[in-house]
């Protein structure tokens, strides 16, 4: 049996780690390959994922830059484990891991070696000059949709190495449930138990690249057309005092909730009538895909891939910081229930068909087949 592995950055819950968590499991589920796992930084709570299936040492690799000695030691040490485990296919996810893991696994002679962009935005000049070092080292590099692969293209990676692989998702966790306890999901989240309240739904972590503040200006909007409308924010970060204080401003705070990390993002998303995402950048989005597989229609910004799985059957693309585009098409929906049910319906179907995991596992364990026949 081939030698498999993943290597990852933190186990944080991004997306990058949270697909990169899943498609472990899924290899090591379908039992066509020995997985091994290792990472940069041994910490974040997606780590109980791996350990529930097996994987309870997972060698660290912590990495204060990459210009100091000690990255020279690491790469040595990482190098070092995959050729005593006699790695067939090393898989990197994201800009941390593709510089160290190539490297590495060009040093050891691993003859499968792929990198992944998982993301669109912007990265300084010396920074996209080093990752592109690495994707000369690779075999093959994944994107996650067809806009990254254009920015590769761009970028100078050759085409025929590029290969488009969606983000997958376990369809089933975020179905519709028909057992769904709505007042019990209420106390849950420390949310008046208020009937009244028709929730507006965003699962994004707050940085500056989710744009909250497009979201709240545009809630604020909506509020004022559908005076039940109250919002749900789902995601930590270091931006919470300062949204905390616009919604006030706003005169939204008695019905914007902030939820925090939220483990149990399809209780926000069975709460929810619209889903929306306010991004400036995006790669492709996993909270799209939640979205939709949860039945829901979609108000987000075109940015990134999002054009590639929204279309008019299944919600609105709005450009990136318009927040009276966004208020508008939310505050349509909210009026007009049963269209909102329709496109959600669509949405699920969608997803379901497009960008299921079994999906992706199937895409990856190919590529996986086709670079191990040629090597």
């Amino acid at each position: 049996m081939r030698n498999v592995l993943q290597l990852i950055d933190s186990f944080d819950q991004g997306g990058s780690e949270r697909q990169a968590v899943q498609l472990t499991r899924l290899l090591h589920e379908s039992g066509n390959y020995k997985v091994h796992v290792a990472c940069l930084n041994d910490r974040g709570v997606l780590k109980p994922d791996l350990e529930q299936i097996g994987y309870r040492q997972i060698p660290e690799f912590p990495l204060t830059s990459f210009f100091n000695a000690n990255t020279a030691r690491q790469i040595q040490r990482f190098a070092a484990l995959l050729k005593s485990l006699k790695i067939d296919v090393l898989h990197t996810h994201d800009f941390y891991t593709n510089i160290f893991g190539m490297t590495a696994g060009a040093l050891a002679g691993v003859p499968a070696r792929i990198a992944s962009r998982r993301e669109s935005s912007k990265r300084a000049s010396h920074k996209r000059l080093v990752e592109r070092g690495a994707y000369r080292l690779a075999r093959a590099v994944i994107a996650n949709c067809e806009s990254v692969r254009t920015q590769l293209i761009a970028e100078g990676v050759p085409p025929d190495k590029i290969v488009t692989v969606y983000n997958g998702l376990n369809v089933e966790r975020f179905s519709p449930r028909s057992d769904f306890n709505r007042e019990k999901a209420l106390v849950n989240f420390r949310i008046p138990a208020s009937p009244s309240f028709r929730f507006v739904g965003i699962v994004a972590n707050l940085r500056p690249v989710k744009d909250h503040q497009t979201f709240l200006r545009a809630m604020q909007l909506v509020q004022k057309q559908v005076p039940e409308a109250a919002f749900l924010i789902a995601g930590e970060g270091e931006l919470l005092g300062a949204l905390t204080d616009l919604s006030k401003e706003l005169g939204i705070a008695d019905r914007t909730f902030f939820l925090g990390q939220c483990r149990t993002t399809e209780d926000v998303l069975a709460l929810s009538e619209v889903c929306v995402l306010s991004s400036v950048s995006e790669g492709f989005s996993n909270s799209i895909l939640e979205y939709m597989a949860a039945g829901r229609p979609v108000v987000v910004t075109d940015v990134g891939g999002a054009r590639e799985v929204v279309n008019d059957e299944t919600g609105y693309l709005v450009p990136a910081g318009d927040y009276e585009a966004m208020a508008k098409h939310v505050t349509s929906l909210l009026r007009d229930p049963n269209r909102a049910r329709r496109m959600g319906e669509k949405a699920r179907d969608l997803v379901a068909d497009r960008f299921s995991s079994a999906r992706q596992l199937e895409q990856v364990e190919s590529l996986y087949r086709k670079l191990l026949d040629a090597s």
